[in-house]
């Protein structure tokens, strides 16, 4: 994998990148793999609550450069 020279890009470009690392390395943690390379570091034996938080913070961050809030999920549960 080459690497980006972050510096040369706008913050929007920084985030939208950032995003989708962090997102390509959730699909590869919850797809079974246990070490996965991000700007030059390999994370072995993943922590996925780390890659999501991560990946949460640049997507608030993205959105923010956009103008818009992030997409916020919540977990309903049916109550029988």
């Amino acid at each position: 994998m080459s690497q980006i020279d972050l510096s040369s890009m706008t913050p929007k470009q920084v985030a939208s990148h950032m995003f989708n690392l962090y997102l390509n390395a959730e699909t590869a943690i919850l797809s079974g793999a246990q070490s996965y390379s991000i700007s030059g570091k390999t994370l072995t034996r993943a922590n996925l609550a780390d890659i999501v938080k991560q990946r949460k913070y640049w997507e608030n961050k993205l959105a923010a450069l956009n103008g818009k809030s992030a997409r916020k999920f919540r977990t309903v549960l049916a109550r029988h």
